[in-house]
């Protein structure tokens, strides 16, 4: 199977679970979950639920939590996008091709979409079945750290805020997207490795592979941000400088900044090296994520 078809069996997979986890638009209160659904199911690439998936099965061949795993960072994920496009933050019309949340529902359910996307997710792996409880603690206790202040997601977007029109250092960056975008990359591959039961030595092969590529992901949105157009990226392009935001490119250039996405491939290709052929999957995902043009 190639690696695009990995991904389309993977997000089928992954979009049939959602729906599943997800209350019905139908259901009361029905507005609400219109709204958590017109963003859940726009058109995402799922590369967090699959970096996920794939952990899993660097690790073992039976892993029924991760499917869970997979859903719940989706759903964080979904959530911080809604959040991040309302007009008190990036102000974004599009995501994914489409209006934003705010945009078709308005900005006071979109904030309450995305609360509810949050909880969610907690509910989602509240109730594996059958799964060793400690487990469970572990993976809730890993996608609420990922998400939260301290080197968290959340932490991330507000050093993000807080440096919009300083002066672009590399610290400054450092600091921005180690959390905003990289502790949930990482906590991808570390759920996955959680779900799947894995020792503390494949945890921590996959901590380091996690950081890397999720550096490398960040890296390259920088790029994209200056060099694709608003159609090709699904959201409008440009904003990053428009809004006077610290990126690779603001602090690195160009050319060096497509260097250093290289080399967290290389690196990320390193930290697999305990998994052998287990970890194929994990390996052309990192590839990916230096080539792809959206």
């Amino acid at each position: 199977m190639t690696l695009k078809e990995f991904f389309s069996e993977q997000q089928r997979l992954v979009d049939a679970a959602l729906d599943r986890f997800t209350p019905n638009e139908s259901e009361h209160p029905a507005t609400i979950h219109r709204a958590m659904r017109h963003s859940l199911f726009a058109g995402g690439k799922r590369i967090r639920p699959i970096l996920c998936i794939a952990a899993a099965a660097a690790v073992s061949d039976d892993a029924p939590a991760a499917i869970h795993a997979a859903c719940s960072l989706e759903m964080i994920h979904t959530y911080s996008l809604i959040h991040d496009d309302l007009p008190a933050l990036d102000n974004d019309d599009f995501r994914r091709g489409k209006p934003t949340c705010h945009k078709v529902f308005g900005e006071a359910m979109a904030i309450l979409a995305g609360d509810a996307l949050f909880t969610l997710a907690i509910q989602t792996l509240a109730r594996i079945e059958n799964a060793d409880p400690a487990r469970v603690v572990a993976l809730i206790c890993e996608l609420s750290f990922a998400s939260g202040t301290v080197d968290g997601m959340i932490g991330g977007q507000v050093t993000d805020i807080e440096g919009e029109r300083q002066p672009p250092t590399p610290e400054l960056l450092d600091s921005i997207h180690r959390a905003k975008t990289g502790a949930l990359l990482r906590a991808s591959v570390r759920m996955g490795g959680i779900a799947a039961g894995g020792d503390a030595a494949q945890i921590d092969a996959l901590s380091r592979y996690g950081e890397h590529v999720g550096l490398a992901f960040q890296i390259v949105d920088d790029i994209l941000d200056v060099e694709e157009s608003s159609e090709a990226l699904g959201k409008t392009a440009g904003k990053d400088a428009a809004q006077g935001k610290i990126t690779f490119p603001a602090v690195y250039g160009l050319e060096k900044s497509r260097e250093m996405a290289l080399e967290q491939c290389r690196l990320s290709h390193e930290a697999l090296s305990p998994f052998g052929e287990r970890a194929r999957r994990l390996h052309e995902i990192a590839d990916l994520i230096v080539e792809r043009k959206s």
